[in-house]
């Protein structure tokens, strides 16, 4: 990996591959809104549905274009819509050797975290996130007493980690060194296994801890009633939006147009309602910005 320092860099590097890359009316002019997608969560099912599937489906719509999902992986999903590698790195980012483009917009539940926004543009944020530890009744953790304060809240949530294995996955808003987790004297544990999959590693025993994000843990709550645990928060309240290239601008202006349309007429809050009807009990405000 060779890092580069500007991001006049990272579009040379995009535009070093003619044909793939482009702006609205490149987009356009192609008639083809290309998806890129990991399966995450009720974001997208893989199957066609998800609320960023259908998102995704309604603006494609918008712009009078054929939809196109192009499913990638956590790893590839930021080098398939830059065309370069990109590794996270001491909160930084690393951008590497050239590789095909293969989406215009990335929608999938991603976390807007810092050294993500040194290599795309994101959109208003479209979901609300936070990081959660969750057990299981079996454990010995058990559910901090909330003070009305995060910060606090989060601090008593570390405070009774020492030992305590706990599972996330490097690379991703439950990376565990983007928490600190080490620090409080826990066992970190990281998992190599699919993001969807933490969950039912926390209830076959792969540690007594995990790090969820809003959306696994609300999903986690009503698939396993009673048998997991929400102890507390572990970070700030923290956002999800819609990736897209640096050098598409006025792609991602059409988006943030149609998307505070679509949250002015309700049919947004329709669509979460649908796919997470559970998030509005803990973070209603969100969705009426």
């Amino acid at each position: 990996m060779k890092r580069f320092t500007t991001t006049l860099l990272l579009c040379i590097t995009l535009h070093a591959l003619p044909g793939l890359a482009g702006d609205l009316n490149d987009i356009k002019a192609r008639g083809e809104l290309r998806h890129l997608g990991v399966p995450y969560a009720n974001f997208i099912d893989g199957r066609g549905g998800g609320l960023d599937a259908e998102l995704m489906q309604l603006f494609a719509a918008h712009l009078g274009l054929t939809y196109r999902y192009v499913e990638t992986t956590w790893t590839d999903v930021i080098p398939d819509l830059l065309g370069v590698q990109v590794a996270a790195e001491n909160g930084g980012v690393l951008f590497g050797d050239a590789v095909p483009i293969k989406g215009d917009i990335v929608a999938n539940g991603m976390t807007i975290l810092p050294w993500r926004r040194q290599a795309v543009a994101y959109s208003t944020p479209t979901f609300p996130n936070q990081i959660w530890l969750l057990t299981t009744r079996a454990a010995k953790l058990r559910p901090i007493v909330p003070s009305g304060n995060l910060a606090e809240d989060i601090g008593k949530v570390k405070k009774i980690l020492q030992g305590v294995t706990v599972l996330g996955k490097k690379g991703t808003c439950v990376d565990l060194s983007l928490h600190r987790i080490a620090e409080t004297g826990a066992v970190p544990v990281e998992f190599s296994g699919n993001f969807n999959e933490l969950a039912p590693a926390l209830l076959d025993g792969a540690a007594n801890a995990v790090l969820l994000g809003v959306p696994d843990a609300l999903i986690a709550l009503e698939k396993w009633p009673g048998q997991v645990i929400v102890v507390g928060p572990v970070s700030e309240m923290q956002s999800m939006g819609v990736a897209f290239r640096p050098d598409a601008p006025e792609l991602l202006s059409a988006f943030n147009a149609f998307y505070k349309t679509l949250l002015h007429d309700g049919s947004y809050q329709k669509l979460v309602e649908k796919y997470y009807p559970a998030v509005y009990d803990h973070f209603s405000d969100f969705f009426t910005q």
